[in-house]
């Protein structure tokens, strides 16, 4: 989806403000924020990919005024609305509505710390074989989907070169819409600065982004 989520590439944003010794919350309730959120992914309600596909659904005025975690916060209420797992009563209310029609189990303490405290990877062990390897030219699709999608807009229809394969990994444009699971090699591929911003790039700068296989297409002379 093209919209002012996707910043990569755009202009007039204003610098990076770099605030020293930052605190990783601000305020107990960003806290809180990140504790329901670890608690609905862990808990398996929500997927990464569907909370940024949600994410992309908040209105541009509204996004760029918005704190980072707020930006969570507003994302898991179009999930929960969507899934039903909450109704707009309760959520003006501030609590439930007698028992929730869908069955909600707290999270294990002992789940949310091994979440906390360890990475929990999102390859899989699977037996695909790879479209691509290292050295490989490609070249990006361009292509401007409705649906969320991984691919930054300023990369798509550019040239580049296959640097190393991550492994295999659902496809976020089907995995945030509840699939159907699209397994596929995710490659590092590098871009010169000079294929996607021209010849007033440094001629020697180059950009790494991942991509998936869906992504790309081999390059022809």
């Amino acid at each position: 989806m093209n919209g002012v989520h996707d910043m990569g590439g755009m202009h007039n944003f204003g610098p990076v403000q770099y605030e020293k010794n930052e605190p990783v919350f601000h305020a107990d309730w960003e806290r809180t924020m990140f504790a329901n959120a670890i608690a609905l992914l862990g808990g398996r309600y929500f997927k990464v990919d569907e909370i940024r596909r949600a994410t992309e659904m908040i209105p541009p005025a509204i996004y760029l005024r918005m704190s980072y975690y707020e930006g969570w916060m507003r994302a898991l209420i179009i999930l929960l609305l969507e899934k039903k797992l909450v109704t707009e009563a309760e959520l003006e209310r501030g609590h439930a509505a007698g028992r929730p029609k869908v069955p909600m189990q707290a999270l294990p303490k002992e789940m949310a710390m091994y979440a906390m405290y360890n990475r929990i990877p999102a390859s899989l062990d699977l037996d695909i074989k790879p479209r691509f390897k290292p050295g490989d030219p490609v070249v990006t699709k361009n292509i401007h989907p409705q649906h969320h999608t991984r691919m930054p807009r300023y990369v798509r229809g550019r040239r580049g070169r296959i640097e190393m394969d991550h492994g295999i990994f659902l496809l976020p444009d089907t995995n945030g819409h509840d699939g159907p699971d699209r397994p596929q090699h995710v490659y590092s591929v590098r871009f010169e600065a000079r294929e996607l911003w021209g010849e007033d790039a440094p001629p020697r700068d180059g950009v790494y982004i991942d991509m998936f296989d869906d992504y790309l297409e081999p390059q022809t002379k």
